[in-house]
């Protein structure tokens, strides 16, 4: 299989005749071939057929279309035209080798020439200019129209892949385009813009410049063509209806239609989207737009209804915008009027004038408001008893209010009058029952029984909350009533309140009580002034007068108290370094009975103030240490010199301030080691620490002493405000522990210093890289704690000598006795036996 692309040339077929191509690669045999040939391109050759003897030409027959043919001599098989893939893409020809005698040697055998296309076709539109009808409000990316082109190249190609776009947009008022194409199908639908802006009040003519492209529009070397696109803007159908009124309990057969609705589109789905959780919507629509009410409505259950009109294709896909219809469901007089107040009871005072206004009866209606549906009007039609006359009372028409006719009541004559008002509206009416209780005039003041009750003695110490007299004034009003209620107030000699008067409702007597604590010091002697009065007001022309005071002289005793100091708590905040003696504050207290007052401490336990008996000045008696405690608390008390036995107690709360007294110390939960033989690069971690008050955060410096050996052998490296590294500075170290001097420094002001001598173990370590044996000290001298451990082992040692040393005694002593017993014993048997 050959395929030829590109070589083309001249070929003279005279010339061609006599011209050996042996030399050329596309020469062989005769057999069955397959070629593959770009269309276009003119005359050239395909292929050389070798003869083989005794064949001394060729023959070719077939689809040669005048274009394809062979020269017999030298079975050279050429072009003298141009193929042309969209005319023929296969030639299928039978090629036979012949002799001198024109018989035939080999085949015919089959070649097959596949034309290939090349990208020589420009693709075109169906028409020359396409029209298409949108509407306003048309869902964006919903396809309104459809541009087509096609391109005669082979569609298996991208010679005949065609991309649509367009380039134009006349006019385009917005700076955007109000439409977009599909660029594979070339369907043409509103933009977003072009959806909220397609107006035809403003531009009812769109032209767009299309244009599609070969080659998928991926390369320059594409064929491209446009065409004109007239875009005709219509009003939309699908329109909201304007609120639509329905009248409440409507008689009609249900379901009746209401409004009705049009998509812009044909064959869709017409659908009710509730915005209102309901338990029902009495509303309904067809498949051809129509809406219904389904029920009658009442419009005191609901006045108003919300909800949205969608449209949907046959796969559930919304068509157009939802639509917002509204509903407002209108009144019908169909509610009577309801009185407020099954019974409402008015009191009116029995001296009231005529054109009083003595009280409102109450009546509401469920139909609209403000509305002759709901207007209500008020009528009186009769009055129990009718005395004196039986038009004592008028009602406003319409507000209900009532009035008095006349100065005409007397509670004597009529203490009670029943009305019957009569409530209408257009249709219905009420009758709303309505009680007058006519209650006495405040034409009577209280009057005491006792102008003076003369005085009582209480004592100082008297609880608040205690009755110390009882008081009583009557009242000629009706009883139970705001004329008879009294209320006792002490209208002179109580400037502080110190007393308080109750009443009883039941009988109007009067408690007299304690208020507030009483002070002999500063009050001993109470003269009040009790007034008596009512809750309502006197009438005109009466007035109270002395018959509604009392006197009352209240006497307070002395009782001895104890000092009062002139704080609650007492705090101060020093330095922990102040000298002893200082003084840190005073503190005071006085007897309200005037003795001297004394002064003491209780609680000082760690003895480190003083007081001065007679001015209570405190001071330091001893050093102050804050890192023991912090906040320091003592109990002063203050008592009477006359008598000891009345005290009282305070709190007095020292602060301490902390101040840099402390020099740094090693924290080292475990001691310091490496593993021998060092082999460098090891260190070991320090911790410093310090007793005083830390700010935020403590800063130490770590350094070696000023220590030959120790400069030679180590070094300190800082980790952080707190920590150091401490490595060796060679290999060359014995198995024993080193002192290695360290110098700490606070960050404190003045700042401090401690030099400490840290031990560093060099040992032999286990596979887990701890020590595991006690190497001998650097010096002979044992430590604290060894020295500890010797002499307890001494005396145990020295115990058990002497305990040994015991038994062993005892031991002895115990078998001197028992031979002595034998030695008896041997001496009685001899002398028996003699």
């Amino acid at each position: 299989m050959f395929k030829l692309c590109g070589l083309q040339f001249l070929l003279v077929i005279h010339w061609a005749v006599g011209q050996n191509f042996g030399d050329l690669h596309v020469t062989g045999p005769l057999k069955d071939m397959d070629f593959f040939i770009p269309e276009g391109g003119g005359v050239r050759f395909i292929y050389q057929f070798t003869s083989e003897p005794p064949a001394v030409s060729f023959r070719a027959d077939g689809e040669k279309d005048g274009i394809i043919d062979i020269v017999p001599k030298t079975g050279l098989l050429y072009l003298n035209g141009s193929l042309d893939w969209e005319t023929k893409t296969v030639h299928k020809l039978q090629v036979e080798s012949l002799d001198e005698n024109g018989n035939v040697v080999k085949g015919p055998y089959t070649i097959t020439i596949h034309v290939e296309d090349i990208n020589d076709n420009p693709p075109e539109f169906d028409k020359a200019e396409y029209t298409g009808v949108v509407r306003q409000n048309s869902r964006p990316g919903k396809p309104f129209m459809q541009v087509h082109a096609t391109d005669r190249d082979d569609p298996t190609t991208p010679h005949a892949q065609l991309r649509y776009s367009i380039l134009h947009h006349f006019p385009n008022p917005y700076g955007e385009m109000l439409f977009k194409i599909d660029n594979v199908t070339g369907e043409i639908s509103p933009s977003r813009t072009g959806s909220y802006y397609l107006d035809p009040q403003k531009q009812d003519t769109f032209t767009l410049v299309v244009t599609v492209k070969d080659m998928a529009g991926m390369s320059t070397n594409a064929f491209t063509s446009s065409t004109d696109v007239i875009i005709t803007v219509k009003e939309s159908l699908w329109k909201a209806p304007p609120t639509i009124y329905i009248q409440e309990n409507s008689t009609q057969v249900h379901p009746v239609q209401i409004s009705q609705v049009q998509s812009n589109e044909p064959n869709v789905v017409y659908e009710i989207f509730e915005k209102e959780n309901l338990p029902r919507l009495p509303f309904s629509i067809d498949q051809n737009g129509v809406i219904y009410v389904t029920e009658p409505l009442d419009r005191e259950e609901k006045d108003t209804y919300v909800f949205y009109l969608v449209t949907k294709d046959n796969e559930g896909e919304l068509v157009d915008k939802p639509l917002q219809v509204s509903i407002i469901v209108e009144d019908i007089n169909d509610n009577p009027p309801v009185c407020q107040q099954a019974l409402t009871v008015i009191e009116v005072q029995e001296n009231e004038g005529a054109g009083s206004n003595i009280g409102t009866v109450f009546a509401t209606d469920m139909d609209k408001e403000h509305t002759l549906n709901s207007r209500l009007q008020f009528q009186i039609k009769s009055q129990v008893p009718p005395t004196p006359s039986s038009n004592l009372f008028f009602i406003q028409q319409d507000t209900g209010v009532l009035q008095l006719m006349s100065r005409s009541l007397n509670k004597r004559i009529v203490s009670n009058y029943s009305l019957k008002v009569l409530v209408t509206d257009e249709v219905f009416q009420t009758i709303c029952d309505v009680q007058i209780h006519v209650i006495d005039i405040n034409d009577q003041i209280p009057i005491f029984e006792k102008s003076d009750y003369h005085n009582v003695t209480v004592a100082e110490s008297i609880p608040v909350g205690t009755v110390i007299l009882e008081i009583q004034a009557t009242d000629g009003d009706e009883p139970a009533t705001g004329s008879s209620y009294i209320i006792y107030q002490v209208k002179e000699g109580d400037p502080n309140n110190s007393f308080t008067i109750e009443t009883d409702p039941e009988t109007n007597r009067g408690f007299v009580r304690i208020n507030k604590a009483l002070d002999f010091e500063e009050t001993p002697v109470y003269n009040l002034v009790i007034n008596a009065t009512n809750p309502e007001p006197l009438v005109s022309g009466v007035q109270y007068n002395s018959s509604s005071l009392t006197l009352f002289k209240v006497f307070v005793t002395n009782v001895d108290e104890p000092p009062v100091f002139r704080e609650t708590v007492y705090k101060a905040e020093v330095s922990e370094d102040i000298p002893v003696d200082t003084v840190i504050m005073t503190v005071e207290a006085y007897d309200p009975e005037g003795d001297t007052v004394r002064y003491s401490l209780k609680g000082d336990v760690r003895k480190w103030l003083k007081i001065d008996s007679v001015t209570g000045q405190v001071y330091t008696a001893s050093t102050l240490d804050r890192e023991q405690q912090e906040t320091y608390t003592v109990e002063v008390v203050a008592s009477e010199q006359k008598n000891a036995a009345q005290k009282s107690r305070t709190t007095l709360t020292l602060q301490l301030k902390d101040v840099n007294d402390n020099p740094p110390l090693l924290a080292m939960d475990n001691p310091a080691y490496f593993c021998h033989p060092v082999s460098g690069g090891e260190r070991t971690i320090i911790q410093a620490t310090d007793a005083d008050k830390q700010w935020y955060f403590s800063t130490f410096t770590f350094s070696l002493a000023d220590d030959t050996n120790a400069i030679d052998n180590w070094e300190i490296s800082k980790v952080n405000a707190t920590h150091a590294y401490l490595s060796p500075k060679h290999a060359n170290f014995e198995e024993k522990v080193y002192i290695v001097p360290v110098v700490i420094n606070d960050n404190g002001r003045p700042p401090l210093e401690r030099k400490v001598n840290l031990e560093v173990n060099i040992c032999s370590c286990s596979s887990e890289n701890s020590c595991f044996i006690e190497v001998q000290r650097q010096h002979s001298w044992p430590s604290t704690g060894q020295a500890i451990g010797i002499l307890i082992g001494v005396l145990l040692i020295i115990g058990l000598i002497i305990g040994g040393a015991f038994f062993h005694m005892k031991y002895k002593q115990e078998n001197e006795k028992k031979s002595h017993q034998n030695d008896v014993k041997d001496t009685s048997e001899l002398n028996r036996l003699t």
